[in-house]
């Protein structure tokens, strides 16, 4: 699994975890469907958003049924079924995070990363990838999507890394997944039958592709110093606080972009919403390891330090953002709605079996999640003999404190660590 968009389930109602759980579900499903099981590992986070994408633009009067249906019991539920997302968005994520996956691999093997060091090992990884771009490109060409973008884009990304230096601008790095992200995201317009949509889901494409290639550079950064890996921020000597400053532009970037997409329903957007609109920000401050924006204004009283009106060296320190501890973010909170709350419209999680397992195969299930690690990285998990959720071993993850002491607004209070039941967010309205 990888990707740059990782929700904590403290931040996600009951609702949103279980949509979020059928989109991953079902690209995952559509992968292993049209590739084999071994194209499974390509499933990745960042993925699913096409998914989420061409769902939130598909016409309401359709019908939950024709978005869902029920998956058997896998191992990664506790041996238990699920409603997952089927159809044509599911399928044109599976064929763009298989041409991405590949991308990454070559990137790995490049890099001479781990294992991929050894010959025989990386001549394989090349094999797949490029395996997984035939594959990619059928599934595209099922769907009217041209893959070549994809492939030519990674293509041209070993070449601008190997002619830029001190100096190089980062834009010039990141055009090529910029130019990938862009025309996945513009095609889910093309499915749901939304073409007005198109260009500004290549806008927010465009950005988040950006952001994704920063980021895992960011993250990377101290690794890649060490092993002696190409890296694009140390490579072209930007500086950290350039890096969050392009960051933070193309998160606000994103949602300015989605302010333009026509939506089936606000019900339908509502977990596109969430992922791209609040998940980002997240995603940057979990990379530069503080809470709120790089943006000066938006860092607490230490005023500007240069004239383009973002914080300077000392930036990242003080961009934990509110000084007051509120758990207010850059832009604002996520809507979260209190759990056990469907949003209107959305499809209903279907009843778990009320059978209980016996004692082998309860057992032999327990050693699976065991074995696993979903014990105690995956919350919740559901109990191998009565189906029950549990909370896994690991549950505390540090989500920052809650204070719901400000129940008077929706929007100042529903961003607390697991669920605020003070009010009502269904209808929050955080103005983006």
């Amino acid at each position: 699994m990888f990707g740059i968009i990782r929700p904590c389930r403290h931040r996600l109602s009951e609702a949103m975890r279980t949509e979020w759980m059928a989109h991953l579900c079902g690209l995952c499903l559509a992968l292993r469907g049209d590739h084999g099981q071994f194209a499974r590992a390509a499933t990745n986070y960042d993925g699913l958003v096409i998914s989420v994408l061409v769902e939130a633009q598909s016409p309401a009067d359709e019908g939950a049924n024709s978005w869902r249906r029920t998956a058997g019991p896998c191992p990664l539920r506790g041996m238990r079924t699920a409603s997952v997302a089927k159809g044509e968005g599911a399928r044109l994520a599976a064929s763009v995070s298989l041409v991405l996956a590949s991308a990454k691999m070559r990137d790995h093997v490049a890099d001479r990363d781990g294992v991929l060091a050894r010959r025989p090992v990386a001549a394989a990884a090349r094999r797949v990838a490029a395996k997984w771009d035939r594959a990619g490109a059928r599934t595209g060409a099922d769907l009217g999507f041209d893959t070549t973008v994809l492939v030519d884009a990674v293509e041209r990304q070993a070449g601008i890394e190997a002619l830029a230096g001190a100096g190089t601008s980062l834009l010039t790095v990141t055009e090529p997944t910029e130019t990938a992200t862009a025309a996945a995201f513009g095609y889910t317009a093309v499915l749901a039958g939304r073409p007005g949509n198109k260009a500004p889901l290549e806008e927010a494409g465009r950005l988040f592709g950006r952001l994704a290639h920063l980021l895992d550079a960011v993250e990377d950064l101290a690794e890649d110093a060490e092993s002696g890996a190409w890296n694009p921020v140390a490579a072209t000597g930007t500086e950290l606080t350039e890096v969050r400053r392009l960051c933070d532009d193309a998160v606000h970037g994103v949602r300015l972009a989605l302010r333009e997409v026509d939506f089936a329903s606000r019900s339908q957007s509502r977990l596109a919403h969430v992922l791209l609109a609040h998940e980002l920000e997240r995603a940057v401050d979990r990379a530069f390891g503080t809470a709120g924006c790089g943006h000066a204004e938006h860092a607490g009283a230490a005023g500007h330090t240069g004239a383009d009106g973002h914080a300077g060296a000392a930036g990242l320190a003080i961009a934990a953002g509110p000084q007051d501890g509120s758990p207010q973010g850059a832009f604002g909170p996520p809507p979260v709605m209190p759990p056990g709350h469907m949003p209107p419209g959305s499809p209903p999680e279907p009843p778990r079996r009320g059978r209980r397992r016996g004692l082998i195969a309860g057992c032999a299930v327990w050693a699976t999640l065991f074995c696993t690690c979903q014990v105690c990285c995956r919350d919740p998990y559901f109990d191998p003999w009565d189906g029950k959720q549990r909370e896994g071993w690991c549950h505390k993850c540090d989500c920052g404190d809650c204070d719901c002491s400000g129940c008077g607004d929706c929007c100042n209070c529903c961003d607390c660590c697991n669920s605020c039941d003070c009010c009502d967010c269904g209808g929050c309205d955080c103005g983006c």
